[in-house]
């Protein structure tokens, strides 16, 4: 397929180079770790800002409260920061979702704070990769499209939620609900190091189990006491023996914490752990051992084991309406010399949110970076491009009528 037509607004994307490793920059220095709030507005604000140009419908978006438990095993409200929304060109016949975060992991006390070059291509700064390098992707590929001659023929949605890489358990509503209005989603998390996109997904759960025991002297009346602890450390030993149970089925226990000074007998013990699965049975499955597992501690001579959380994401499948649109990328990848593959992954996002409201979406379309959740994350800047180029051209693409997208589902209207 010719690129002639579209070749202004693609040249204009390579103009944009400097500006968007900026943009990214000037995102990545504000601080929006999932439960800074204060961080979270402010990267709101800056994201409303650069937005502005496209002229969109905006809209802020309270989200409920969560419930968290805390290091002495207590249910309390989480408040999460604002979503994020812009829509244009609602009466379009075709309509895209287009989503990424603004949260990251790094929390305001945490010590990577800033970026750092580390080579001309490789920029190092907390979320330059997960997700704000995608959003600024995002944002150019948009502004291609709006300069080009067919603006208005695709309607677009953009959605950012405040609460991804906390398992989206106060957006998920909102993105269930946002999903049944659109035709395809593209989501922009970053792809994997070597460019790969991120196929059929796993599941995850999350869960915190609390032990209650009954503290005593550690010498005096040691036979008295009923130790949280081994209680607590009983059932992390019976999680982990689930591992092979299931192909597909992986559990970790991944935080613990209980206890105090050690002449006490210790009478609380909390443990958080996350479970993966990669079929919809699994989670029955699991759900049952767990059941079994609770029911064995909770036998034991004054202890109680209570279990909060579940499963917050399903898998994601690779199925023929995704596969359809993995196919029409790759098309358009081609088209620019882009090479375009995938394979499946452990890892879940929001893509299993917008699968599981029955919306077909590719969810790896940000920056090629690595490192992610560490203080090593990076961003491949020369990435920015290309893969703005790669949005734009499918956008564009669509909206002349050179490609055509049908999702067998009907969506509900806007």
């Amino acid at each position: 397929m010719s690129l002639v037509p579209y070749q202004s607004q693609l040249r204009w994307i390579e103009d944009q180079h400097q500006q968007m490793v900026d943009s990214v920059i000037e995102l990545a220095l504000i601080n929006s770790g999932s439960l800074n709030l204060a961080g979270l507005s402010a990267m709101k604000q800056a994201l409303t800002e650069l937005f502005e140009v496209h002229a969109a419908e905006v809209e802020s978006i309270d989200l409920p409260a969560t419930e968290s438990v805390d290091n002495n095993g207590q249910l309390y409200p989480q408040a999460v920061g604002q979503a994020l929304s812009l829509h244009k060109h609602r009466q379009a016949p075709l309509q895209v979702l287009l989503m990424g975060h603004m949260d990251t992991v790094y929390g305001a006390d945490h010590h990577f704070q800033d970026c750092t070059w580390v080579d001309e291509q490789t920029l190092n700064g907390p979320g330059v990769a997960d997700l704000k390098g995608g959003l600024v992707i995002m944002h150019t590929a948009l502004c291609a499209l709006e300069r080009s001659p067919w603006a208005g023929n695709i309607g677009w949605q953009i959605l950012i939620n405040p609460d991804e890489e906390i398992g989206s358990l106060s957006s998920s509503g909102l993105i269930a609900r946002t999903a049944l209005k659109h035709d395809f989603g593209l989501i922009f998390e970053p792809s994997l190091p070597d460019g790969t996109l991120a196929g059929a997904r796993k599941g995850s759960g999350n869960f915190s189990a609390v032990v209650t025991g009954l503290a005593a002297h550690a010498g005096r009346e040691h036979h008295l006491g009923r130790n949280a602890i081994r209680a607590i450390s009983e059932f992390s030993v019976a999680l982990d023996k689930l591992n092979g149970r299931v192909e597909g089925v992986t559990i970790n226990p991944g935080y613990i914490h209980g206890g105090g000074p050690v002449n006490i007998v210790p009478d609380s013990a909390l443990m958080k752990f996350n479970v993966r699965i990669s079929e919809p049975g699994h989670e029955d499955w699991f759900n049952r051992q767990l059941d079994f597992i609770r029911q064995n501690i909770s036998q034991l001579d004054g202890i109680k084991l209570a279990i909060h959380g579940g499963f917050g994401r399903k898998p994601k499948p690779l199925e023929t309406d995704t596969l359809n649109l993995f196919n029409l990328i790759k098309a358009t990848g081609k088209t620019l010399n882009i090479p375009v593959r995938w394979k499946d992954t452990g890892g879940c996002c929001d893509g299993n949110n917008l699968a599981a409201a029955g919306l077909p979406n590719v969810d790896t379309l940000g920056a090629i970076g690595g490192a992610i959740h560490s203080k090593d994350e990076y961003i491949k800047v020369d990435s920015l491009v290309e893969r703005a180029q790669l949005v734009a051209l499918l956008l564009m693409q669509l909206a002349s009528g050179k490609k055509y997208w049908a999702n067998q589902n009907t969506r509900s209207g806007t």
